[in-house]
Order: structure tokens, then sequence, then C-alpha cells
């Protein structure tokens, strides 16, 4: 592990947002781990850590972005402090009929790059939406910048995806448990 992602992952144990049990994931997946970013958002001090790294990742077209953009509810902190410390625009996409939309009269123009910033994917359904409503407004999606990937690189978009942290841990169909997480009952803890 580099220092970087030791920092990060140090940073997720220390505030509890690294949880441990059987856990429904946004996917339908299965998984024994969970990001709980909400609970590093209680420590603006983190968040504020995390937005640097992220950002000293992110290459320069992210730079030229003029606005930055968060799916809720995950990436309503980090993207906002993100977009303060870039000093953008920042923007939010929120469900409206189990769906993601821009609401509160935010306008998109028309050619206008956009950062998205998210906490975890897996996935990435919710970032897939989130590039969906850019590009159906007429905005430039320039890059995706998340906290976690837990992917396993299977998440790819049309533009570049950085991830402060890779972190493979195993997800399973919910007919396809391991033995240790059967026995467990599964909670569904929200983004």
């Amino acid at each position: 592990m580099s220092s970087v992602d030791s920092e990060v992952h140090d940073i997720f144990i220390k505030t509890g947002a690294l949880l441990e049990g059987h856990f429904i994931l946004r996917s339908g997946l299965r998984s024994g781990h969970f990001f709980q970013c909400a609970r590093v958002g209680e420590h603006l001090d983190r968040i504020t850590r995390l937005a640097e790294l992220l950002i000293a990742k992110l290459p320069e077209e992210a730079h030229e972005a003029e606005t930055v953009i968060a799916p809720a509810m995950g990436g309503l902190v980090i993207g906002q402090e993100v977009a303060r410390q870039l000093g953008k625009r920042y923007l939010f996409a929120e469900k409206e009929h189990d769906r993601l939309a821009l609401r509160r009269n935010f306008k998109i123009r028309n050619g206008e790059p956009i950062l998205v910033v998210e906490d975890v994917i897996t996935r990435g359904g919710r970032v897939r939406e989130t590039l969906d409503l850019i590009d159906s407004r007429g905005g430039k999606p320039v890059t995706v910048a998340v906290m976690v990937d837990r992917s396993a690189g299977a998440a790819k978009f049309p533009v570049p995806l950085i991830s402060l942290l890779e972190m493979n841990y195993p997800t399973y169909e919910p007919d396809k448990l391991p033995p240790e997480l059967r026995n467990i009952p599964a909670v569904k803890p929200g983004s």
C-alpha cells in the first residue's frame, strides 16, 4: 500500500467508515465490507484532507472543468469540498422517481465542462446516471473522481476515472453467498 493509500485507509478506519458485516449494496450485490462515507463526513477536517489528496490525482482536463457535480447522497460532502478547493461551481443530482435528476432550478450550459465526484463505486450506476444527465443537458463530462473504487477495474466510463483508493472487497450475488455471510442478517445501510 502506498503512503497515500495508507493515509486514506487509516481515515476510513478511524472514522468508523469501513464497516464489516453482511451488507446489501445499492447495486443489489452483497458484501462483507461497506464504505459508509457519511461517517467520514462527520469530520470535515478529514473530508478536507481527502479532497486535497483526490485533487492532487486529477488530470489537467479535470482542473479545467467549470462545474463539479455529485450524485446524492453519497457524493454530496466530498463533491462540495472538491468544488470549494478548486473554486468551481457546485451542483448535485438527486433522486426523483428513483432516478437522478437536476432539481432546484440547477442548469447546465451547452458544452459546459463538468467534473463528476462520487464517494464510492461498485458498479458505477449512479455515476452513469449522472453522466447521462450531463449529456442530456448538453454538458461535457471531463472526468469522474471517486474516493473509493471497489469495482476491481470493472467500472468503465466514457471519461477518465480517478480514484483515491482502490479496495476490491469481494461482492456476491444474493443467491451465491459464501458461508461466512449466509448466517449474518443482511442490512442495507444506505449511501
